[in-house]
């Protein structure tokens, strides 16, 4: 009986309904939807926290893999090629920060896993609110110290990317932009070639663990998902600016810290 009441909720069509909505919403500000995928595969399709990170991971995977080769009409490879010291800069701490989370995600008990989400989708919501409409400027840091700077925040980065399964483009784009002062296009292409190879050592790692097996057991509503939120992310992207980001950002920070709020109270849910 209890597998029944799991079949519904998991319907191929409303997998792709909502990750088209939710690649909508990001597509709007110019992420990949992650951050609300997370909390949908916890609360509508009834996935346990670790399988429902493993699933978001690897759906931004591919959304993230698709996105790079579109954004090249707008940005070139060759202004990212341009750019590759704050490539490497960002990589260097984020990569150990995606293996290093994605352990900690893996020995993590359920019940401290789901606050931990919650309190970093009440952080996404900050910085949507706060810092997602930052403008270029000049590096604060020079030399040494922006080096290093790039790589404690890639780390910090790579932690949360795991721990979400997101590709982390909502805390890269605002580091690109305040620390080493890039444009707002341009960052957003930087981050995508950041997040690509840091996604990807995070979900090796959790290939180690038997959660992984969630992939397997799910391929078709994976895909499915992940189809839906190609479609929405390219829809959100066309529909850039068409609602003011004063109207837009406020309302997708308060559906982020509604979203917090109901995975705090599924920790002690959870069997």
């Amino acid at each position: 009986m209890p597998e029944k009441i799991q079949a519904e909720p998991r319907s191929k069509p409303l997998a792709f309904g909502a990750g088209a909505l939710i690649g909508t919403l990001g597509g709007l500000i110019g992420l990949g939807g992650a951050e609300f995928r997370l909390p949908v595969l916890i609360g509508l399709f009834r996935f346990r926290g670790l399988e429902a990170i493993i699933l978001n991971k690897a759906t931004s995977l591919v959304v993230i893999t698709t996105a790079l080769p579109f954004r090249a009409s707008t940005v070139p490879f060759s202004a990212m090629g341009a750019n590759w010291p704050i490539i490497v800069n960002l990589l260097a701490g984020s990569l150990a920060g995606a293996w290093l989370g994605a352990g900690w995600a893996t020995r993590l008990r359920s019940e401290t896993l789901y606050r931990v989400i919650a309190v970093l989708l009440v952080l996404i919501a900050g910085i949507l609110l706060f810092a997602h409409d930052t403008a270029a400027g000049s590096p604060p840091f020079a030399s040494v110290a922006q080096m290093g700077a790039g790589i404690i925040a890639g780390f910090a980065i790579g932690v949360i990317a795991s721990l979400l399964g997101v590709a982390g483009g909502e805390f890269l784009i605002p580091t690109l932009v305040l620390l080493f002062g890039t444009d707002i296009k341009l960052a957003g292409s930087l981050s995508l070639a950041v997040s690509l190879p840091t996604m990807l050592v995070g979900f090796t790692r959790y290939s180690m663990d038997d959660s992984f097996s969630v992939l397997g057991r799910n391929k078709l509503f994976l895909l499915v998902m992940a189809a839906g939120s190609m479609v929405g992310t390219f829809i959100g992207g066309r529909l850039l600016g068409l609602v003011p980001n004063y109207i837009l950002l406020p309302m997708l920070a308060a559906l982020l810290l509604l979203s917090a709020v109901k995975v705090w109270r599924h920790a002690g849910s959870d069997p």
